[in-house]
């Protein structure tokens, strides 16, 4: 007999499962594992990018503003206004399927690509460059709209001929139309920067859907030594010719330029110099003071480099390498071929624009006129630019994870 300080209690019974029931609980968290996924890593970068461009802006062109417009909030106030506005339409498209906007590709590609012949004849000549459509007060570049094109048509064209895609007759058809509208860039509004950005985009797509290697290696080799032989070229024989060769002697030779072409460039090598490692601090750049023309768009780098200095710089790029990221991780885990193939495109544009925008600032390459991405002042790239970020963030949100 158990004694009164002692409690008997029961033995409880083992609980058990049958096979069916262990069965249908191992179904349905296989089927919950399985959920949406929206790449919020990306949409967080994009904002940041802006909103550091924003500040940098304002600390680049404040004082042109004042000294043009009586109001340092001139370029600032106007260009968050835009970036507020693409953000949400970026927003909005990510909700869109993917798939039912490449159905409007090709028209979209020959709107593009009239845009672009008529910009020669009635376009808006600014800085001495015939490359806007519209009035003073509103404009835009049809090029930026060719870029949206060429990154939709050219994945539908790939994604159609799907296994096709192996000899030379499908390199052509697809290479044609990216070849049309880099042609059309570069003729009618003499958009060198955006021609190269496009048969970038055209050459790696290609390159990416057709499973053989070699013919692209050859190409690659061959285009280099064209370039070299034709820079060794002008270096030897010092010729005299348009104003593309007048950038490669500026580009060699920018002190012997220094009143005229190598003017700007060496501007934005003393902004990077006198930045050292930490930089001047946020909003103590003297060349921005009417040293640097077009400080806030195209070298708006070199202001980076002045004010916050290299640390600062490479932190910028390191945004950039992480946006490049999510991309690159986006366009392996789409759903579809279609859907890997316009973000790969997105990648090979953002990639391609920071690396040139870069290496004009630092003299690597000669000048062209391009922007970098989410900084430099421009309604028309920002809100292009976020027409692709929701793009990518809309194939993204068709991603499945388990």
């Amino acid at each position: 007999m158990a004694s009164r300080s002692e409690t008997i209690r029961p033995v409880p019974k083992k609980q058990t499962t049958s096979r069916r029931t262990r069965k249908r609980l191992f179904v349905t968290r296989s089927a919950d594992s399985e959920r949406d996924y929206f790449d919020y890593n990306l949409l967080a970068v994009v904002i940041l990018l802006t909103c550091f461009g924003l500040i940098m802006l304002y600390s680049s062109s404040a004082y042109e503003a004042i000294v043009e417009n009586n109001n340092d909030m001139a370029y600032f106030g106007k260009q968050a206004v835009i970036s507020a506005f693409a953000l949400v339409c970026a927003l909005i498209g990510s909700q869109m399927d993917y798939h039912r906007l490449a159905d409007f590709s090709f028209p979209l590609y020959v709107v593009s690509t009239f845009l672009l012949i008529i910009t020669k004849f009635v376009g808006r000549e600014v800085n001495g460059a015939r490359r806007w459509l519209g009035t003073s007060s509103f404009s835009f570049q049809p090029a930026e709209i060719a870029k949206i094109a060429v990154i939709l048509l050219l994945p539908t064209l790939i994604a159609k001929m799907g296994y096709k895609m192996k000899g030379f007759k499908p390199i052509l058809i697809v290479g044609i139309f990216g070849l049309i509208s880099a042609f059309c860039t570069y003729f009618f509004t003499d958009n060198l920067s955006t021609a190269i950005i496009i048969l970038g985009i055209t050459v790696v797509l290609i390159f990416i859907a057709h499973p053989k290697t070699w013919p692209f290696v050859a190409v690659g080799v061959a285009a280099v030594i064209a370039i070299a032989a034709g820079v060794a070229y002008i270096i030897l024989s010092d010729v005299d010719g348009g104003f593309r060769i007048a950038r490669i002697q500026v580009w060699l030779h920018p002190e012997d330029y220094a009143s005229s072409g190598g003017y700007q460039i060496l501007q934005a090598l003393y902004a990077i110099g006198n930045g050292g490692f930490f930089g001047k601090g946020l909003g103590n750049s003297t060349q921005k003071l009417g040293s640097l023309p077009e400080a806030q768009n195209d070298m708006i780098f070199s202001i980076i480099c002045e004010e916050l200095g290299v640390f600062g710089a490479a932190l910028v790029i390191l945004l950039f390498v992480f946006l490049l990221y999510r991309l690159f991780f986006i366009a392996q885990n789409a759903p579809d071929l279609l859907g890997s193939l316009i973000v790969c495109g997105i990648f090979v544009h953002i990639a391609l624009q920071v690396v040139l925008n870069i290496a004009v600032v630092t003299n690597l390459i000669p000048t062209t006129g391009i922007t970098l991405p989410f900084i430099s002042y421009g309604g028309t790239s920002i809100l292009f630019l976020m027409v692709e970020m929701g793009l990518a963030l809309g194939v993204s949100r068709q991603i499945k994870l388990k």
